[in-house]
């Protein structure tokens, strides 16, 4: 398995800001304390005195630093994002999801190329092993891509503190499994496959703890005929795993372990088609996904305030589009492109 190296050429101390000291803010706290020449300068937090030694409550003492670390509730990102915007020339890196309107999209995307090179919203699972394997499949191997089927299941729903939490109160939060899990997948195909046909989107309330959906799948087809599946829940045993067909054979990631079946004619002794043999098989735990793709993700972030350079257009470009269809869900479950 591959993980994020945190040892980058030290040339400038990077004085960051974290806004927020939620539970993600202390992750990546955590992660970039490891990154020898990152300095977290300030916590701001608007009214509350937080643990850090370095809280703030003034807003105005975070636009002496080269990067502001967004890390609040999703409905407060474009609050902060315009501030900044007004009164900041550095780095800004933001939580996903980005935005929580279509109005806010849209005047995001009016800004200047100059400022959209640098932010970052942070869909880390761009930067992981699961984008690089499918993105990698080999034609040779596993030929055309028919298919990828993306599962994550676990039993979040029935836990004793579930029900009264910010997860399950639909009133402000219906589609919480949507926005907080299955997004990273939703953006993982925009990102490597670009805009789908169509999408169609399946939540429901399994559990029946609290209010916001619990359960959903996913359908996204492209113009190819390539489906990506994804299938996610909060009310089911642990199930974490992804198969990627393909016309000629097929990868399977389950189980801390790679298998890639190949090829496809592969008979009995009868003629009639039976599974293919292993060509290729490796250690790889997908629990480790996240922090490992997150870790990259940050490196990737930190290596561009380094080096003061801009972030290539693609990522807030990818960014706006995902934004775009998980809105466009929560008021439509089938979208046609």
């Amino acid at each position: 398995m591959i993980t994020a190296s945190l040892v980058i050429d030290v040339q400038l101390v990077i004085k960051l800001g974290i806004i927020g000291y939620g539970n993600q803010a202390k992750r990546l706290i955590t992660i970039f304390n490891e990154i020898k020449n990152c300095n977290i300068e300030l916590v701001y937090h608007p009214t509350k005195s937080l643990e850090h030694s370095n809280s703030t409550n003034n807003f105005s003492d975070l636009l002496d630093c080269h990067a502001v670390v967004i890390t609040t509730p999703n409905n407060t990102h474009f609050e902060y994002i315009q501030k900044l915007l007004e009164n900041f020339d550095g780095y800004i890196f933001c939580e996903k999801p980005p935005l929580t309107s279509k109005n806010h999209i849209e005047i995001l995307e009016k800004i200047s190329k100059e400022k959209k090179e640098k932010i970052f919203f942070n869909f880390n699972y761009r930067f992981g092993e699961i984008s690089k394997i499918i993105k990698n499949s080999s034609l040779d191997e596993i030929g055309n891509i028919i298919s990828v089927n993306i599962t994550l299941n676990h039993g979040l729903a029935f836990k004793t503190n579930y029900q009264n939490s910010w997860r399950a109160n639909a009133e402000n939060n219906q589609h919480n499994i949507l926005d907080t899990l299955s997004i990273h997948y939703v953006d993982l195909a925009n990102f490597l496959f670009g805009i789908p046909k169509n999408i169609r989107y399946f939540p429901s309330l399994m559990s029946n703890n609290g209010s916001s959906f619990d359960t959903c799948k996913i359908f996204i087809n492209y113009e190819d005929g390539k489906t990506i599946f994804i299938s996610n829940s909060y009310a089911s045993p642990y199930l974490n795993e992804i198969t990627i067909v393909g016309t000629n054979g097929l990868t399977s990631i389950r189980d801390d372990q790679i298998i890639t079946r190949s090829p496809r004619d592969t008979f009995n002794e009868k003629g009639s088609f039976i599974q293919p043999p292993i060509i290729s098989e490796q250690e790889y735990n997908l629990e480790n996904e996240y922090i490992a793709s997150l870790k990259s993700s940050l490196l990737f972030f930190i290596s561009k305030v380094e080096k003061s350079e801009s972030i290539d257009l693609k990522y807030f470009k990818s960014s706006m589009e995902t934004n775009q269809i998980i809105l466009k869900l929560h008021e439509n479950p089938e979208i046609d492109y």
